[in-house]
Protein backbone atom coordinates (compact mmCIF):
# COMPACT_ATOMS: atom_id res chain seq x y z
CA UNK A 1 0.00 0.00 0.00
CA UNK A 2 3.05 2.41 0.59
CA UNK A 3 4.82 1.67 -2.86
CA UNK A 4 1.15 2.44 -4.51
CA UNK A 5 0.92 5.21 -2.84
CA UNK A 6 4.20 7.06 -3.34
CA UNK A 7 3.67 5.79 -6.90
CA UNK A 8 0.52 7.87 -6.72
CA UNK A 9 1.76 10.88 -5.71
CA UNK A 10 4.81 10.49 -8.06
CA UNK A 11 2.77 10.24 -10.63
CA UNK A 12 0.42 13.05 -9.41
CA UNK A 13 3.31 15.41 -9.36
CA UNK A 14 4.87 15.00 -12.98
CA UNK A 15 1.47 14.39 -14.90
CA UNK A 16 0.76 17.47 -17.02
CA UNK A 17 -1.87 19.94 -16.96
CA UNK A 18 -3.36 20.74 -19.61
CA UNK A 19 -4.82 24.07 -19.54
CA UNK A 20 -7.51 24.04 -23.13
CA UNK A 21 -8.21 28.00 -24.19
CA UNK A 22 -10.87 28.08 -21.99
CA UNK A 23 -9.20 27.05 -18.77
CA UNK A 24 -6.48 29.81 -20.02
CA UNK A 25 -9.03 32.67 -20.30
CA UNK A 26 -10.03 32.37 -17.29
CA UNK A 27 -6.62 32.52 -15.46
CA UNK A 28 -5.87 35.85 -17.94
CA UNK A 29 -8.78 37.13 -16.17
CA UNK A 30 -7.10 37.50 -12.55
CA UNK A 31 -4.16 39.45 -13.53
CA UNK A 32 -2.70 42.16 -14.22
CA UNK A 33 -4.21 44.16 -11.48
CA UNK A 34 -4.95 47.37 -13.19
CA UNK A 35 -4.49 51.00 -11.02
CA UNK A 36 -7.66 52.26 -8.78
CA UNK A 37 -10.09 54.08 -10.88
CA UNK A 38 -10.27 57.68 -10.19
CA UNK A 39 -12.19 58.65 -7.03
CA UNK A 40 -14.38 61.86 -8.53
CA UNK A 41 -15.64 62.24 -4.54
CA UNK A 42 -11.89 62.98 -3.26
CA UNK A 43 -10.65 65.57 -5.93
CA UNK A 44 -7.01 65.02 -3.75
CA UNK A 45 -7.43 61.55 -3.90
CA UNK A 46 -4.41 61.36 -6.47
CA UNK A 47 -2.57 64.33 -4.95
CA UNK A 48 0.95 64.51 -3.46
CA UNK A 49 0.87 66.43 -0.58
CA UNK A 50 -2.54 65.35 0.33
CA UNK A 51 -0.97 61.98 0.31
CA UNK A 52 1.67 62.99 2.68
CA UNK A 53 -0.25 64.21 5.40
CA UNK A 54 -2.92 61.34 5.11
CA UNK A 55 0.59 58.75 5.63
CA UNK A 56 1.39 61.12 8.77
CA UNK A 57 -2.23 60.71 10.37
CA UNK A 58 -1.94 56.93 9.54
CA UNK A 59 0.50 56.13 12.05
CA UNK A 60 -0.70 59.05 14.91
CA UNK A 61 -1.92 58.03 17.71
CA UNK A 62 -2.87 61.34 19.03
CA UNK A 63 -6.52 61.25 17.29
CA UNK A 64 -7.39 58.08 19.80
CA UNK A 65 -8.77 59.06 23.07
CA UNK A 66 -5.93 58.00 25.32
CA UNK A 67 -3.32 58.48 23.00
CA UNK A 68 -2.42 54.33 21.79
CA UNK A 69 -4.38 53.52 18.94
CA UNK A 70 -3.75 54.65 15.16
CA UNK A 71 -5.23 53.44 11.77
CA UNK A 72 -1.93 50.67 11.85
CA UNK A 73 -2.76 49.45 15.32
CA UNK A 74 -5.44 47.17 13.34
CA UNK A 75 -4.26 47.50 10.42
CA UNK A 76 -0.90 46.41 10.73
CA UNK A 77 1.71 46.72 7.80
CA UNK A 78 3.68 43.73 9.01
CA UNK A 79 0.29 41.40 9.13
CA UNK A 80 -0.03 42.69 5.58
CA UNK A 81 -2.38 45.48 7.21
CA UNK A 82 -4.62 43.51 9.30
CA UNK A 83 -4.01 42.54 12.81
CA UNK A 84 -3.64 38.48 13.15
CA UNK A 85 -7.03 38.72 15.88
CA UNK A 86 -9.81 37.10 15.41
CA UNK A 87 -11.95 40.36 16.08
CA UNK A 88 -10.13 43.53 15.87
CA UNK A 89 -8.85 45.53 19.33
CA UNK A 90 -8.69 49.18 19.75
CA UNK A 91 -9.82 50.63 22.64
CA UNK A 92 -11.65 47.77 23.32
CA UNK A 93 -12.77 44.51 21.37
CA UNK A 94 -14.90 45.18 18.24
CA UNK A 95 -17.26 42.40 16.63
CA UNK A 96 -15.66 42.30 13.18
CA UNK A 97 -12.46 40.93 12.15
CA UNK A 98 -9.95 43.03 10.22
CA UNK A 99 -9.22 43.27 6.61
CA UNK A 100 -6.37 43.71 4.75
CA UNK A 101 -6.15 47.45 3.23
CA UNK A 102 -4.00 46.42 0.42
CA UNK A 103 -5.44 47.29 -3.03
CA UNK A 104 -8.44 49.23 -0.62
CA UNK A 105 -8.94 51.97 -3.12
CA UNK A 106 -10.16 49.21 -5.65
CA UNK A 107 -12.63 48.29 -3.35
CA UNK A 108 -16.43 49.44 -4.88
CA UNK A 109 -17.73 49.64 -0.75
CA UNK A 110 -16.28 49.27 2.60
CA UNK A 111 -16.48 47.51 5.32
CA UNK A 112 -17.81 43.82 5.52
CA UNK A 113 -21.19 45.13 5.69
CA UNK A 114 -21.02 47.74 2.91
CA UNK A 115 -21.77 51.37 5.06
CA UNK A 116 -19.09 53.24 3.32
CA UNK A 117 -18.73 53.86 0.15
CA UNK A 118 -15.35 55.50 -0.77
CA UNK A 119 -12.19 54.69 1.08
CA UNK A 120 -12.09 58.80 2.52
CA UNK A 121 -15.56 57.94 4.30
CA UNK A 122 -14.20 54.49 5.71
CA UNK A 123 -11.41 56.21 7.48
CA UNK A 124 -13.22 58.51 9.47
CA UNK A 125 -15.65 56.39 11.30
CA UNK A 126 -13.03 54.62 13.14
CA UNK A 127 -11.91 57.85 14.29
CA UNK A 128 -14.83 58.26 16.54
CA UNK A 129 -15.85 54.67 17.18
CA UNK A 130 -16.12 54.03 20.75
CA UNK A 131 -13.91 50.45 20.35
CA UNK A 132 -11.32 51.18 18.15
CA UNK A 133 -10.19 54.91 18.49
CA UNK A 134 -12.78 56.60 20.45
CA UNK A 135 -11.62 59.73 19.49
CA UNK A 136 -13.70 63.33 18.76
CA UNK A 137 -13.61 65.07 15.33
CA UNK A 138 -13.21 68.40 17.27
CA UNK A 139 -10.36 66.70 19.68
CA UNK A 140 -8.83 65.71 16.55
CA UNK A 141 -8.99 68.64 14.43
CA UNK A 142 -7.54 70.92 17.44
CA UNK A 143 -4.23 68.25 17.28
CA UNK A 144 -3.84 68.77 13.80
CA UNK A 145 -4.26 72.90 14.41
CA UNK A 146 -1.66 72.21 17.35
CA UNK A 147 0.60 70.68 15.37
CA UNK A 148 2.44 72.78 13.08
CA UNK A 149 4.25 70.14 10.60
CA UNK A 150 0.42 68.90 10.47
CA UNK A 151 -1.35 72.21 10.44
CA UNK A 152 1.32 73.50 7.34
CA UNK A 153 0.67 70.44 5.71
CA UNK A 154 -3.08 70.50 5.59
CA UNK A 155 -3.51 74.06 4.96
CA UNK A 156 -0.70 73.50 1.95
CA UNK A 157 -3.91 71.30 0.60
CA UNK A 158 -6.89 72.53 1.63
CA UNK A 159 -6.77 75.84 3.12
CA UNK A 160 -6.55 77.48 6.49
CA UNK A 161 -8.00 75.92 9.50
CA UNK A 162 -10.55 77.53 11.25
CA UNK A 163 -11.53 75.57 14.35
CA UNK A 164 -15.57 76.52 14.43
CA UNK A 165 -18.34 73.71 15.34
CA UNK A 166 -20.92 72.47 12.64
CA UNK A 167 -20.73 72.32 8.84
CA UNK A 168 -16.50 73.74 8.92
CA UNK A 169 -15.28 71.11 11.75
CA UNK A 170 -17.27 68.39 9.61
CA UNK A 171 -15.21 69.46 6.50
CA UNK A 172 -12.49 69.34 7.67
CA UNK A 173 -12.49 66.11 8.69
CA UNK A 174 -13.85 64.86 5.52
CA UNK A 175 -10.80 66.21 4.63
CA UNK A 176 -8.72 64.33 7.31
CA UNK A 177 -10.41 60.98 5.63
CA UNK A 178 -9.45 61.84 1.95
CA UNK A 179 -6.10 62.40 3.32
CA UNK A 180 -5.85 59.14 4.40
CA UNK A 181 -7.37 57.89 1.45
CA UNK A 182 -4.62 59.40 -0.46
CA UNK A 183 -2.23 57.75 0.82
CA UNK A 184 -4.16 54.20 1.09
CA UNK A 185 -4.04 54.52 -2.42
CA UNK A 186 -0.17 53.46 -2.05
CA UNK A 187 -0.77 50.34 -0.16
CA UNK A 188 -0.71 48.31 -3.68
CA UNK A 189 -0.25 44.85 -4.18
CA UNK A 190 0.08 43.42 -7.66
CA UNK A 191 3.34 41.66 -8.36
CA UNK A 192 2.83 37.52 -6.71
CA UNK A 193 4.21 34.85 -7.76
CA UNK A 194 0.80 34.42 -9.96
CA UNK A 195 1.05 37.73 -11.06
CA UNK A 196 3.93 36.94 -12.57
CA UNK A 197 2.98 33.57 -13.85
CA UNK A 198 0.49 35.14 -15.72
CA UNK A 199 2.45 37.31 -17.17
CA UNK A 200 4.73 34.79 -18.73
CA UNK A 201 1.74 32.90 -19.96
CA UNK A 202 0.70 36.09 -22.07
CA UNK A 203 3.88 37.06 -23.35
CA UNK A 204 4.01 33.69 -24.69
CA UNK A 205 0.65 32.55 -25.33
CA UNK A 206 1.19 29.19 -23.50
CA UNK A 207 -2.23 26.87 -24.08
CA UNK A 208 -0.86 23.91 -22.48
CA UNK A 209 1.59 22.87 -19.26
CA UNK A 210 4.02 19.74 -19.63
CA UNK A 211 4.91 17.85 -16.80
CA UNK A 212 7.00 19.69 -14.04
CA UNK A 213 10.44 18.67 -15.09
CA UNK A 214 11.64 21.95 -16.69
CA UNK A 215 12.77 21.14 -20.59
CA UNK A 216 15.15 24.30 -21.24
CA UNK A 217 14.72 23.38 -25.09
CA UNK A 218 10.66 24.15 -24.48
CA UNK A 219 9.23 27.41 -25.45
CA UNK A 220 6.53 26.90 -23.29
CA UNK A 221 5.94 30.02 -20.33
CA UNK A 222 4.58 27.07 -17.98
CA UNK A 223 7.67 24.43 -18.35
CA UNK A 224 9.90 27.17 -18.03
CA UNK A 225 8.26 29.16 -15.04
CA UNK A 226 8.92 28.32 -11.27
CA UNK A 227 5.42 28.49 -10.62
CA UNK A 228 4.75 25.49 -8.32
CA UNK A 229 2.85 22.64 -10.07
CA UNK A 230 0.50 21.97 -6.82
CA UNK A 231 -0.25 25.94 -7.33
CA UNK A 232 -1.09 25.12 -11.07
CA UNK A 233 -3.75 22.91 -10.04
CA UNK A 234 -4.80 24.51 -7.43
CA UNK A 235 -5.11 27.55 -9.72
CA UNK A 236 -6.73 25.31 -12.49
CA UNK A 237 -9.39 24.05 -9.70
CA UNK A 238 -9.93 27.54 -8.31
CA UNK A 239 -10.94 28.46 -12.08
CA UNK A 240 -12.69 24.99 -13.17
CA UNK A 241 -14.55 22.18 -11.17
CA UNK A 242 -14.37 24.55 -7.50
CA UNK A 243 -15.93 27.83 -9.37
CA UNK A 244 -14.40 30.14 -6.49
CA UNK A 245 -14.18 32.79 -9.32
CA UNK A 246 -17.94 32.93 -9.56
CA UNK A 247 -17.55 35.09 -6.18
CA UNK A 248 -13.38 35.65 -6.21
CA UNK A 249 -13.57 37.16 -9.50
CA UNK A 250 -11.27 39.40 -11.66
CA UNK A 251 -7.85 40.63 -10.89
CA UNK A 252 -9.10 41.34 -7.63
CA UNK A 253 -10.57 38.46 -6.80
CA UNK A 254 -13.61 39.61 -5.94
CA UNK A 255 -16.74 40.71 -7.66
CA UNK A 256 -17.33 43.64 -5.07
CA UNK A 257 -20.75 42.35 -4.13
CA UNK A 258 -22.08 40.71 -0.87
CA UNK A 259 -23.00 37.18 -0.44
CA UNK A 260 -24.52 35.06 2.26
CA UNK A 261 -22.49 31.90 2.23
CA UNK A 262 -23.77 30.88 5.71
CA UNK A 263 -20.97 31.30 7.89
CA UNK A 264 -22.13 30.40 11.61
CA UNK A 265 -22.68 34.30 13.63
CA UNK A 266 -20.60 33.61 16.62
CA UNK A 267 -23.37 36.25 18.58
CA UNK A 268 -26.37 33.63 17.40
CA UNK A 269 -25.19 30.67 15.82
CA UNK A 270 -28.80 30.24 14.64
CA UNK A 271 -29.17 33.55 13.18
CA UNK A 272 -27.14 35.70 10.89
CA UNK A 273 -25.74 39.37 11.51
CA UNK A 274 -27.87 41.78 9.47
CA UNK A 275 -24.92 42.72 8.00
CA UNK A 276 -25.10 44.36 4.62
CA UNK A 277 -29.39 44.97 5.54
CA UNK A 278 -27.80 47.09 8.29
CA UNK A 279 -25.12 48.52 5.82
CA UNK A 280 -27.61 50.46 3.66
CA UNK A 281 -29.52 52.10 6.28
CA UNK A 282 -26.02 53.57 7.61
CA UNK A 283 -24.78 54.10 4.65
CA UNK A 284 -28.27 56.13 3.70
CA UNK A 285 -27.65 58.11 7.13
CA UNK A 286 -23.94 58.75 6.42
CA UNK A 287 -23.05 62.52 6.19
CA UNK A 288 -20.09 61.44 4.42
CA UNK A 289 -21.61 59.43 1.87
CA UNK A 290 -20.76 60.24 -1.89
CA UNK A 291 -24.08 61.92 -2.30
CA UNK A 292 -23.55 64.12 0.53
CA UNK A 293 -22.30 67.80 1.03
CA UNK A 294 -19.00 66.93 1.71
CA UNK A 295 -18.34 64.92 -1.47
CA UNK A 296 -16.73 66.04 -4.14
CA UNK A 297 -19.19 65.15 -6.74
CA UNK A 298 -22.58 65.07 -4.92
CA UNK A 299 -24.58 64.39 -8.24
CA UNK A 300 -21.72 62.20 -9.76
CA UNK A 301 -21.95 58.61 -10.74
CA UNK A 302 -20.79 56.96 -7.63
CA UNK A 303 -24.01 59.07 -5.74
CA UNK A 304 -26.11 57.95 -8.89
CA UNK A 305 -25.11 54.44 -8.04
CA UNK A 306 -26.38 54.77 -4.49
CA UNK A 307 -30.35 56.16 -5.46
CA UNK A 308 -30.30 52.93 -7.27
CA UNK A 309 -29.30 50.67 -4.59
CA UNK A 310 -32.36 48.34 -3.43
CA UNK A 311 -33.14 47.66 0.31
CA UNK A 312 -34.94 44.81 0.90
CA UNK A 313 -34.81 41.50 3.30
CA UNK A 314 -32.76 40.06 0.40
CA UNK A 315 -29.60 41.41 1.58
CA UNK A 316 -30.11 40.09 5.37
CA UNK A 317 -27.05 38.43 6.22
CA UNK A 318 -25.15 39.25 3.02
CA UNK A 319 -20.95 40.00 3.69
CA UNK A 320 -18.75 41.42 1.17
CA UNK A 321 -16.77 39.51 -0.47
CA UNK A 322 -12.81 40.32 0.43
CA UNK A 323 -9.97 40.22 -1.80
CA UNK A 324 -7.86 37.37 -1.95
CA UNK A 325 -4.74 38.95 -2.53
CA UNK A 326 -2.47 38.67 0.29
CA UNK A 327 -5.40 35.86 1.96
CA UNK A 328 -1.97 33.54 3.25
CA UNK A 329 -0.93 36.00 5.52
CA UNK A 330 -4.13 37.84 6.78
CA UNK A 331 -5.44 34.84 8.88
CA UNK A 332 -8.04 34.10 10.58
CA UNK A 333 -11.13 34.19 8.14
CA UNK A 334 -14.49 35.05 7.56
CA UNK A 335 -15.96 38.64 8.66
CA UNK A 336 -15.83 37.80 12.20
CA UNK A 337 -12.98 35.53 12.01
CA UNK A 338 -14.76 32.97 12.50
CA UNK A 339 -12.32 29.79 10.76
CA UNK A 340 -8.78 29.92 11.98
CA UNK A 341 -6.75 28.66 8.66
CA UNK A 342 -7.14 28.39 4.96
CA UNK A 343 -7.76 24.64 5.65
CA UNK A 344 -10.69 25.53 7.95
CA UNK A 345 -12.00 27.47 5.19
CA UNK A 346 -11.43 24.70 2.38
CA UNK A 347 -13.09 21.91 4.75
CA UNK A 348 -16.09 24.50 5.04
CA UNK A 349 -16.73 24.84 1.05
CA UNK A 350 -15.99 20.85 0.99
CA UNK A 351 -18.21 19.55 3.37
CA UNK A 352 -20.56 22.97 4.13
CA UNK A 353 -20.15 21.49 7.82
CA UNK A 354 -21.41 23.73 10.57
CA UNK A 355 -22.77 26.33 7.77
CA UNK A 356 -25.71 28.05 9.13
CA UNK A 357 -29.36 27.68 8.15
CA UNK A 358 -31.15 31.12 7.29
CA UNK A 359 -34.90 32.15 6.84
CA UNK A 360 -33.85 34.64 4.49
CA UNK A 361 -32.43 35.07 1.13
CA UNK A 362 -29.11 32.68 1.00
CA UNK A 363 -27.07 31.74 -1.89
CA UNK A 364 -28.44 28.47 -3.00
CA UNK A 365 -25.40 27.49 -5.49
CA UNK A 366 -22.89 26.57 -3.11
CA UNK A 367 -22.84 22.92 -2.86
CA UNK A 368 -19.91 20.87 -1.30
CA UNK A 369 -17.24 20.98 -3.06
CA UNK A 370 -16.25 17.29 -2.07
CA UNK A 371 -12.41 18.14 -2.25
CA UNK A 372 -9.71 15.54 -1.63
CA UNK A 373 -7.14 16.47 0.78
CA UNK A 374 -4.74 16.91 -2.56
CA UNK A 375 -6.82 19.32 -3.62
CA UNK A 376 -7.52 20.94 -0.57
CA UNK A 377 -3.35 21.45 -0.45
CA UNK A 378 -3.28 22.13 -4.28
CA UNK A 379 -5.88 25.42 -3.76
CA UNK A 380 -3.84 26.08 -0.59
CA UNK A 381 -0.62 26.07 -2.43
CA UNK A 382 -2.29 28.42 -5.20
CA UNK A 383 -3.87 30.73 -2.50
CA UNK A 384 -0.37 31.43 -1.16
CA UNK A 385 1.07 32.66 -4.84
CA UNK A 386 -1.08 35.60 -4.18
CA UNK A 387 1.09 36.80 -1.75
CA UNK A 388 2.80 40.16 -2.85
CA UNK A 389 4.08 42.62 0.42
CA UNK A 390 6.59 44.29 -1.87
CA UNK A 391 5.43 47.47 -1.08
CA UNK A 392 8.02 50.15 -0.18
CA UNK A 393 9.25 49.54 3.34
CA UNK A 394 9.06 53.34 3.66
CA UNK A 395 5.20 53.74 3.46
CA UNK A 396 5.03 50.46 6.36
CA UNK A 397 6.05 53.01 8.88
CA UNK A 398 5.53 56.56 9.89
CA UNK A 399 6.79 59.30 7.70
CA UNK A 400 10.14 61.21 8.78
CA UNK A 401 9.70 65.08 9.43
CA UNK A 402 11.96 65.75 6.47
CA UNK A 403 8.82 63.87 4.20
CA UNK A 404 6.76 65.99 5.34
CA UNK A 405 8.46 69.57 5.74
CA UNK A 406 9.08 71.05 2.61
Amino acid sequence: MMICALFFSLFQQSTPIEVDAATRARILQHSPLPAPQADPTNRVADDPDAMRLGWALFYDTRFSKDGSVSCATCHDPSKAFSDGRTISRGMSDGNRNTPSLYNVAQQRWLFWDGRADSTWAQALQPMEMAHEMSGSRASIVATIAGDEILKTNYERVFGAIALEPGEALDRIYANLGKSIAAFERKLVSNNSEFDRYVRALREQGVTAAPSAKRDPSANDALANSDYPLAARRGLALFVGRANCRLCHSGPLFSDGEFHDIGVPNPLDALRPDPMRRRGLDLLAQDPFRASGIFSDAPDGEKARELSRLVVSSESYGQVRTPSLRNVARTAPYMHAGQLATLSDVMHFYSTRAGARASGHHQETILKPLHLSDDEVADLIAFLETLTDESLPDVYKRAPAKSALSR
